[in-house]
């Protein structure tokens, strides 16, 4: 497994998630993985709330970097379906986001992310489907 250095240095090649939504990769494991976000005003809908589209960039790139703790050395998992259930809007100026391996074949994979706020709230969860190719 890479260092979250390394990972994070890889992981800079995802720029929309990186430098456009601002997301930092925070905790790295087999098959784990957990970024944050502090929300500012290019994250807000124009209802005063997160927009989704950030809940699931978050739960997305969580997954990115889960199912590829060694990026560069073995074929990338890249996502192949996947699913959004938003629970509730976010309270606060800082989103987690984790994902977690619950299966991981040769080729496929399945994981689950959790999106919550900075009061521990669960706003989304995000079911994932990912090939490795």
């Amino acid at each position: 497994m890479k260092s979250i250095e390394e990972l994070r240095e890889f992981f800079k090649g995802d720029a929309y998630a990186t430098s456009t939504t601002g997301i930092e990769i925070l905790e790295v494991g087999e098959g784990y993985a957990k970024v944050g976000l502090g929300i500012d005003e290019r994250h807000i809908n124009a209802g005063h709330r997160v927009m989704g589209a950030v809940y699931y960039t978050m739960a997305d790139f969580a997954f990115a970097v889960a199912s590829n703790v060694n990026a560069g050395e073995e074929p990338m998992t890249f996502t192949l379906s996947s699913n959004i259930n938003f629970l509730t809007a976010a309270k606060g100026t800082k989103l987690t986001a984790e994902a977690r391996a619950m299966r991981q074949g040769r080729k496929v994979s399945f994981f689950a992310a959790e999106v919550r706020d900075e009061f521990g709230t669960l706003v989304a969860t995000v079911t994932s489907n990912g090939i490795k190719v």
